[in-house]
């Protein structure tokens, strides 16, 4: 579907988050099905919609919730091994997905608060690199492919860590390439064509190799590299549309 690569690379994501609202609940009309089932919501359809700037991903793009393949890793990973949805926590989303945002929300046991930039959703408009909170404030932080977006990511880490409470976790997903050593990244590299020919997207300004877990660590954290589909089951990673092999950081403050 030529459609949604050209939506993606033409319309500013600002005014694409506001779009989506409006799209969802055709999507999931149109697609409604048993094939796939969104963990998230629990919704069944026929298929997922493809998603990607560059060369697109068929069957990723959840009509329900936009969820991809990483959200509903980490859902379940949330869901099954952790509790985030049972204990009080403080919590801090930096540029927060939508389809965890609404849930978040109404979490009772959540003390939530969402920050970005430029995301017209959140509470907060906040500059990664100076976060307006105090030190050791939340309990958990999640910061999902955002660092790859960051010049200096190593002052974002060191942010990320200053306003995580002791004991507390966090998630920090980014793009990788698992099979790449190194991180590479050249700031000289500005053109949007360019980064999208370099990076994968046109707006990133690096791709992640192994050592991001090296990156996290030096920042502080103590790093589980977390190949939480390696567990579950492969005709239910099908249903679910996850991607075998993606590893969650997940980052403690001790």
């Amino acid at each position: 579907m030529a459609i949604f690569k050209l939506v993606l690379n033409t319309i500013p994501r600002p005014y694409l988050i506001k779009l989506s609202y409006w799209a969802r609940p055709f999507l999931s009309a149109w697609l409604k099905g048993d094939r796939y089932t969104d963990p998230i919501d629990g919704k069944s359809f026929k298929r997922f919609l493809p998603y990607g700037y560059g060369k697109q991903r068929p069957n990723v793009l959840s009509p329900s919730t936009l969820s991809l393949e990483r959200h509903r890793l980490l859902w379940l990973y949330l869901k099954n091994e952790s509790s985030f949805f049972t204990e009080n926590l403080k919590v801090l989303h930096m540029a927060p997905e939508q389809c965890f945002l609404d849930i978040f929300k109404k979490m009772e046991n959540l003390n939530y608060t969402t920050a970005d930039l430029y995301s017209p959703i959140v509470d907060v408009k906040a500059n990664i690199l100076e976060l307006p909170f105090q030190d050791n404030s939340f309990d958990v932080v999640f910061c999902n492919h955002v660092l790859e977006h960051i010049e200096d990511d190593s002052k974002a880490m060191s942010e990320l860590f200053r306003v995580m409470k002791p004991g507390g976790f966090g998630i920090f997903q980014v793009p990788q390439e698992l099979n790449r050593a190194h991180t590479y990244e050249d700031f000289s590299i500005t053109e949007p064509e360019e980064r999208a020919k370099e990076f994968g997207q046109y707006d990133h300004v690096r791709i992640y190799g192994k050592d991001y877990f090296e990156r996290l660590r030096k920042a502080g954290f103590t790093v589980d590299e977390v190949n939480y589909s390696a567990g579950i089951d492969s005709e239910l990673s099908d249903r679910y549309r996850l991607a075998p092999g993606e590893i969650l950081p997940v980052c403690f403050k001790n």
